[in-house]
């Protein structure tokens, strides 16, 4: 390494390339700061890696009738039987967890109205990023190993 250059972490690449300090992509327009996004894509992978199901999130809008709407992006994974969705829409202060069939054995919908409170707690509070990491904590959590 030469002077100047900062070592890389397993966070350094998990999509692409890493930008640099003075460019920023699109994605940023949202709630989220660069370093948030990493965090949440690394408590997605522990999620995924730990429990086999396929955790994701949404962020935005969702369409009326919300739950309908969150339950059609849902259904766009790639394996919605063993998948979780969290969808949430600061703007509208929805937040939706849609599990599919194999996810909602291992994720009772008790469980899951647990993980909305407390990340509901955790939005009110202006912690947005915080509030996803730890509900996919306690989604993950619940669902116990693979």
């Amino acid at each position: 390494m030469t002077a100047g250059e900062q070592a890389l972490t397993h966070l350094d690449h998990p999509g692409g390339e890493t930008l640099a300090a003075d460019e920023q992509p699109d994605v940023l327009d949202g709630p989220f700061s660069t370093r948030q996004l990493l965090h949440i894509d690394e408590a997605l992978r522990i999620a995924d890696r730990e429990t086999g199901l396929t955790f994701s999130v949404y962020v935005g809008d969702l369409a009326d009738p919300q739950r309908a709407a969150a339950e059609k992006l849902h259904g766009q994974l790639a394996d919605p039987d063993r998948s979780v969705l969290i969808a949430f829409s600061p703007n509208q202060r929805i937040l939706e967890v849609v599990t599919g069939a194999e996810a909602r054995r291992r994720i009772p919908d008790r469980d899951a109205k647990l993980a909305c409170l407390s990340m509901a707690a955790a939005f009110a509070g202006g912690d947005l990023a915080g509030g996803v990491i730890h509900g996919l904590d306690q989604l993950a959590t619940h669902a116990g190993r693979a």
